[in-house]
């Protein structure tokens, strides 16, 4: 009997938890169908989805390193928030075979603040730091919530063209990212009815990679402070902000976040998100 899968692709692919987020999800729901990894070099891509495009039992893939870009001229369509981004990391294949990109990290980032997104404030800052792929879904998704972005770079020009084809026509700003390394004593307005928040969409303090050196004093009162990085999943970054008593939120609500966005699309079915805390149990193992 034919069961429906879906699977995530990249090259190395044996670190990521998204088999265990959607086997969770599919066994909590007792939906059929089953999710694994699937290591795709970057020269067998083609064949890849030449392969799975007739196979009516496979509803998709997530995509990953290195593979965003590669997979973009091989579909028959792209979503457009997944255009403007440049990158594509759900491929769904359709009833009739033609295969959609999609990208669900602009959405999966935005889950874990969404409550806080939807209030209305009177104005909305976001400190991002890092100009890589991640970055460009992020600054998407917050130039479309109406945040100012202030963009973060090694390179500051870097992040001004970033800004310009990401959010052409808003009051943003690109700087340096040492910028933020030594402390300040700006003195910030009153921030009550406004919503600041300090994410890290760089790799810098992942596992083995250097340290984000970040001094909160730049950080408005009350600020938000997000991570998406998942391993460590408790970052320095994040125990620095915790100690100056902010807010914090990690990269596994990202990861779980746009793991929902396509689930939904592969199987039919939204996760039950109301067993959240089990799943991440069960991922911090």
């Amino acid at each position: 009997m034919s069961v429906p899968y879906a699977e995530v692709i990249g090259d190395p692919i044996a670190q990521s938890k998204s088999p265990l987020i959607h086997g969770f999800w599919l066994a909590e729901l007792g939906v059929e169908g089953r999710y694994a990894h699937c290591l795709v070099k970057l020269d067998e891509l083609d064949e890849y989805l030449e392969r799975r495009r007739s196979d009516p039992d496979w509803r998709g893939c997530n995509v990953t390193m290195p593979h965003k870009l590669a997979i973009m001229p091989l579909l028959d369509r792209i979503d457009p928030l997944a255009a403007r981004i440049g990158a594509v990391n759900t491929v769904v294949r359709e009833a009739d075979g033609t295969l959609t990109g999609y990208n669900t990290d602009a959405p999966g980032f935005l889950e874990p603040i969404r409550e806080e997104v939807d209030k209305i404030h009177l104005f909305r800052m976001a400190r991002v730091l890092g100009t890589g792929g991640a970055a460009r879904a992020i600054v998407a998704a917050l130039a479309d919530a109406k945040f100012v972005v202030v963009l973060a770079g090694r390179d500051p020009a870097k992040a001004r063209a970033m800004l310009d084809e990401l959010a052409p026509g808003g009051e943003h700003h690109a700087i340096g990212l040492d910028h933020f390394a030594d402390p300040t004593d700006f003195a910030f307005d009153d921030r009550e009815h406004c919503f600041d928040l300090v994410i890290n969409a760089s790799p810098l303090g992942m596992t083995g990679q250097p340290p984000l050196a970040f001094d909160f004093s730049h950080a408005p009162p009350r600020s938000v402070v997000y991570d998406i990085v998942t391993s460590p999943l408790d970052t320095g970054f994040l125990q620095s902000a915790r100690a100056a008593g902010f807010a914090t939120v990690d990269g596994l609500a990202m990861l779980i976040g746009q793991a929902d966005e396509a689930f939904a699309r592969f199987f039919g079915a939204r996760p039950p998100r109301d067993r959240d805390a089990a799943l991440r149990a069960l991922l911090e193992k």
